[in-house]
């Protein structure tokens, strides 16, 4: 029966670079992979699941990941991607601890520090922008325990990886949409997440970007909604009151709903373009009340499953292949094909 050894002496690789190959996990040249692949072919390679658990059971690999509150429907998907490709690694020997905390660098804090505490051997979060989560995370790195960002990253930060959007691209894919569905002069409200959240940062300096220059828009009132719809809905009230020429919104993150909810109250029968992100169900509601124009999608099951696979195989395999950066594609969504 042939094996991992021989693969790799035959195809001039490290057999942590077969084993990458024959699970699908980690980076590998495609070249190499494709040669991997045909002497496994050609050999009529059966991995031994015996073996496979008993290495399992010799090593365990601890990772801890830090999201967002329930609040924001967003990172359920990304919970989604990273549930199961932890329970396909399970047999490897991977658990997670998943600890979902509110926008403050206090709550980020404790759960970082609680994951300290449980031991985790690798960290996986979506950081808040301030110095005192950068320094955390620069003092675990010192530790000698890897950090992913994920959705969004964090400046200063000497992480293993992010894996998310490119979110000043995903600003200018924004003020592009938003050129397309406008004529005439724009008067724009911006709702923003949180000034603190980087990836929210850079969603808007794309868009300004993008629009700059085209004297047809002007952005007449902005505002943070902290991706709380109640608070969404009374940023976006009192925009429409004290500006009642608004005819278009962009909105970085979520509370989209609860803003929605206010131009459908406040400005009904105008017509307003509003330009998101994400399709989470609330948002695909108010397409089709045709409310939200179109939405910009960031692939979120990716993005959990990519960042988990990375943190596997970064303390799995000595010789793992990981990049810097790894970008989700972006897609656009309108009412006729959500």
């Amino acid at each position: 029966m042939a094996t991992i050894k021989e693969i790799a002496e035959l195809a001039g690789v490290s057999r942590g670079t077969v084993d990458r190959v024959l699970n699908n996990r980690g980076s590998v040249n495609r070249e190499t992979a494709e040669k991997i692949r045909a002497i496994i072919k050609q050999l009529d390679y059966k991995p031994n699941p015996a073996g496979i658990a008993l290495a399992a059971q010799k090593k365990k690999y601890l990772i801890g990941i830090i999201l967002f509150s329930r609040k924001n429907p967003f990172f359920d998907d990304v919970m989604q991607g990273f549930s199961d490709k932890a329970e396909e690694l399970s047999l490897y020997g991977c658990q997670i601890s998943v600890k979902r905390v509110a926008y403050h660098p206090e709550a980020q804090l404790s759960a970082i520090k609680a994951c300290l505490k449980e031991g985790v051997q690798g960290l996986i979060i979506t950081p808040y922008n301030d110095d005192s989560i950068r320094e955390e995370l620069n003092k675990l790195i010192r530790s000698g325990v890897p950090v992913i960002t994920v959705n969004s990253d964090a400046e200063g930060v000497r992480r293993l990886a992010y894996v998310g959007s490119d979110y000043y691209n995903s600003g200018q894919a924004a003020g592009a949409l938003m050129k397309l569905v406008t004529s005439g002069p724009v008067n724009l409200g911006i709702i923003n997440g949180d000034n603190n959240i980087l990836c929210h940062i850079q969603r808007v300096s794309g868009f300004v970007d993008k629009l700059s220059g085209d004297t047809r828009f002007k952005v007449v009132s902005q505002g943070e909604s902290l991706d709380d719809d109640e608070k969404a809905y009374e940023l976006v009230s009192r925009m429409l009151e004290k500006h009642p020429d608004i005819n278009a919104f962009y909105f970085t993150a979520a509370g989209v709903y609860g803003g929605c909810r206010a131009i459908a109250k406040f400005a009904s029968g105008r017509d307003i373009k509003v330009v998101t992100f994400d399709e989470v169900p609330s948002t695909v509601e108010m397409m089709q009340k045709e409310i939200i124009t179109a939405t910009i999608c960031q692939e979120p099951y990716w993005q959990g499953s990519k960042s988990l696979e990375l943190m596997f195989a970064c303390l799995s395999d000595e010789q793992a292949e990981i990049k810097d950066s790894y970008y989700a594609e972006l897609s656009v969504k309108i009412k006729e094909i959500v």
